[in-house]
């Protein structure tokens, strides 16, 4: 968010969270054309594949998937692990839940919160596989007599699907990157030659176990956003000095 944006926004906006993000009409328009090429191969293939026995429930969660994987590929939600593993380990406790907890409002409600404990003990929180829980631990006739198969397919296959047109359709586009890690050597040297010192792995870890907080943002965005706004600073300053006859290497 900008300064303009951030002196125009409203009291009642902050408390809703309205965020006022300056992202360009292009990148708008590829989230909204990844999402309809992801969810359109999700279906079809799986149409393909599976035919009766595929589950239109797992379309709502794959929606959400997509929104992430398409709006905002760089989030830390959105990555290969925390996609296939909070699927796969929320869909195998949705099914527990569906064999084994006779009460449907129960098993739905035991499902949703043991899949967001389990998702972050191991490290791989991903909002819509919450949805996929809940959405298992409701599941039909067809979906009991499945049992634990049903998170090899279609579950599985839907996740697998969906990560593959992720990595593919970002790849198109210069500016995307998904997953994170693949870009991650070229920002090397445009962080190297930010001025400042490097902040290490380390550091990170220290800062964010203060917050006690999840918060979805990369080291690479972090350090990138650093970059970007120490840069801007040191480019005001130098001009300052510059426009006042002091020598921009004499200042600290």
């Amino acid at each position: 968010m900008n300064s303009r944006n951030m002196a125009t926004q409203s009291p009642w906006q902050k408390m809703l969270g309205i965020e006022l993000s300056p992202v360009s009409h292009r990148e708008r328009l590829v989230s909204a054309l990844g999402g309809f090429v992801g969810i359109f191969a999700v279906y079809w293939i799986s149409q393909i594949t599976l035919g009766s026995t595929a589950s239109p429930v797992l379309m709502l969660s794959m929606g959400s998937t997509a929104a992430l994987l398409f709006a905002v590929p760089h989030s830390a939600l959105s990555q290969p692990w925390p996609l296939l593993g909070g699927h796969l380990v929320s869909g195998l406790i949705g099914i527990a839940c569906l064999l084994y907890v006779p009460n449907p409002m129960l098993a739905a409600s035991l499902a949703t919160g043991l899949a967001v404990g389990a998702m972050h003990y191991l490290r791989c929180i991903h909002p819509p596989a919450g949805a996929t829980a809940l959405a298992t631990a409701l599941g039909n006739a067809s979906v009991q007599a499945m049992g634990f198969g049903f998170v090899v397919a279609p579950l599985l296959l839907n996740v697998l699907i969906i990560l593959v047109i992720g990595v593919a359709f970002n790849a198109l586009f210069p500016w995307r990157r998904y997953p994170a890690a693949l870009v991650r050597n070229s920002m090397a040297p445009t962080l190297a030659g930010a001025g400042y010192e490097a902040i290490s792995h380390e550091d990170f870890v220290f800062a964010l176990s203060q917050m006690d907080s999840f918060i979805d943002i990369s080291e690479e965005d972090l350090l990138r956003i650093y970059s970007l706004a120490t840069g801007r600073h040191r480019e005001a300053l130098a001009g300052a000095a510059t426009g006042s006859g002091i020598n921009p290497a004499a200042s600290p």
